[in-house]
């Protein structure tokens, strides 16, 4: 009766604690531009044309995303209205889903301690607990494609009864469809490469007949039955949209997923190594111990071995994909957060229990990597109270940065609180490892959790208002006019979401301009690129300039 009690206790203090965590405050500042309002306004365009089975921007069919990750947010809008609120709520509920799962699935691993570790050490790793705090598709993405990597290593631990085979390779098809259904055939792309590399030590076994033994076994009922399963789970959406008549977009959205491959993105190009010093950083300090846990170690248990393998393959497949790839974006990485906090546990456990050593270069690594990350978090708020010292200087040459810098934002100096936290906080973890490593471990991830949540708390809000906060307020102001508002010179989402265009709003820019319009016309510019436009638009008067942005009125607009 005490372990049914523990086994229902554990989950459930982790949920709730996941939940205290990720749930409040997701709602305080606007969705930040592209990615946020982006997959937001697809949600609310749904609602608003009452189409459900199509993703559209502006009223236009959109063709970069599939919708299951919209179809959530349209729940959550539901639920909650259309806000920064509900559109962010569905990661939120993700995190908790995701703690758990590593919590159980690490307890059938090794034990309870280690499923509760690793999701303690999941969370207080700075990447994965901003996630959980956003409105994109990448949380719900991963957790699909890991949930398909741990049905397969169930599939092919070579201990497994035969008699549940099948059900592994259904349940694995079934997450990988989803993961397609959120975000594409990478998903595929990616589980199809792990596997692949899987079994390639064994195909080359069988080859060259180094071993007799039948080291593992594939059904060909499995793979057709897996295979059966992902088509339709991840397919059933393309066939209905081919099926309405929509063929073309279903080929424009497999062009665009073979583009993302080949080229650069527009500003997101990269150095091959981006997506390896992102994880070292963003992943802290989980990233510094999982380092350790890049060789599997012979006296692990026979399964806990096979699943060690398994995220090693998942994180080299992820590092190296996504350094090939042209385009280089914070969150491709992302998946590579479930293979790095498995292997930072697996370490933390062989330094609790003695079996591996903390050595003088690790003090140091970690000393370096928590001094540069403190150093960051102290440094900008006093860098902010310095700001227009900074601009006379000349050091920043990028003229709309230098503009957006102008807005007025109060900063305390209080805000270097949390990286000051994490410097002691780690130094006191240092001095007491030697007598208690687990309290200094214990110390270690919980000071960079607290510290991780509350700089999220705290600089994405002050950051938002140098960088967007100008242009959505006017957007949320014009939403309340029966007008026209439109962005141009910079490309953004916010105008339709925050200025809550309507179907009928949809009209070409040069009839806005230059035509005969029925109600008011606003413009928004880059104050950078006004003297480019200002020859173009003669009927457009400027109403105000804030924050790097320019908001013009087209002066013989009807008067409402």
């Amino acid at each position: 009766m005490k372990k049914e009690e523990n086994s229902f206790i554990i989950p459930l203090l982790i949920a709730t604690s996941a939940a205290l965590l990720f749930i409040p405050f997701i709602g305080r500042m606007h969705l930040f531009d592209w990615d946020e309002i982006n997959f937001a306004e697809c949600a609310r365009e749904m609602i608003v044309s009452k189409n459900f089975l199509s993703v559209q921007i502006d009223f236009k069919p959109f063709w970069e995303k599939p919708p299951l990750f919209i179809w959530l947010q349209v729940l959550s809008m539901k639920a909650f209205g259309i806000n920064e609120f509900a559109s962010r709520f569905p990661n939120a509920v993700c995190g908790i889903v995701s703690l758990v799962l590593i919590s159980r699935l690490g307890k059938r691993l090794h034990s309870v301690k280690f499923g509760a570790w690793w999701a303690f050490i999941y969370t207080a790793s700075i990447l994965p607990q901003l996630y959980f705090h956003s409105g994109i598709i990448d949380p719900w993405f991963n957790l699909f494609i890991f949930t398909a990597v741990w049905f397969f290593s169930s599939y092919s631990d070579p201990f497994a009864s035969s008699s549940r085979k099948w059900y592994y390779a259904m349940m694995s098809g079934f997450f990988i469809g989803l993961a397609v259904l959120t975000k594409g055939p990478t998903a595929l792309l990616i589980l199809g490469l792990l596997i692949g590399i899987f079994y390639l030590p064994f195909l080359f076994r069988m080859i060259f007949r180094k071993r007799q033994e039948v080291i593992v076994s594939v059904r060909f009922s499995d793979f057709l039955l897996f295979s059966l399963v992902a088509i339709v789970t991840g397919g059933f959406w393309f066939l209905l949209q081919v099926m309405d008549g929509h063929k073309d977009m279903v080929m424009k959205f497999i062009l665009y997923q073979v583009r993302l491959f080949v080229i650069p993105d527009a500003g997101h190009g990269g150095h091959w190594s981006y997506h390896f010093w992102v994880l070292l950083a963003g992943v802290f300090p989980a990233s510094l111990f999982a380092f350790k846990a890049f060789r599997i170690n012979k006296n692990d248990p026979g399964f806990f071995r096979h699943f060690h393998r398994i995220m090693l393959i998942l994180f080299w497949v992820v590092l190296i994909l996504f350094s090939i790839v042209t385009t280089k974006i914070v969150h491709y990485s992302s998946l590579c957060y479930f293979p790095l906090t498995f292997l930072a546990t697996r370490v933390v456990f062989g330094l609790i229990d003695g079996s591996m050593k903390w050595k003088k270069g690790f003090t140091a690594l970690l000393l370096f990597l928590t001094g540069i990350i403190s150093l960051v978090v102290i440094g900008l708020p006093i860098a902010m109270q310095y700001k227009q010292q900074i601009i006379d200087s000349g050091m920043i040459r990028d003229a709309f940065a230098v503009k957006n810098l102008q807005a007025e934002v109060h900063w305390s100096g209080l805000e270097s609180l949390p990286g000051i936290f994490l410097l002691i906080g780690v130094l006191i973890a240092l001095l007491i490892r030697k007598k208690n490593m687990k309290k200094a471990l214990v110390l270690l991830f919980a000071t960079s959790l607290i510290f991780t949540h509350l700089t999220i708390l705290i600089f994405p809000y002050k950051i938002e208002k140098y960088s967007q906060r100008a242009a959505i307020e006017f957007f949320q102001e014009k939403s309340k006019e029966n007008c026209y508002v439109l962005n141009a010179g910079y490309f953004s989402y916010a105008p339709l979401f925050y200025g809550n265009k309507l179907p009928g709003d949809v009209k070409r820019p040069m009839w806005l301009l230059t035509g005969n319009i029925d109600r008011p016309f606003y413009l928004v510019l880059k104050e950078t690129e006004y003297e480019k436009w200002k020859q173009e638009i003669p009927a457009m008067k400027v109403l105000y300039k804030k924050n790097g942005f320019v908001f013009l009125k087209r002066i013989d607009a009807p008067i409402n």
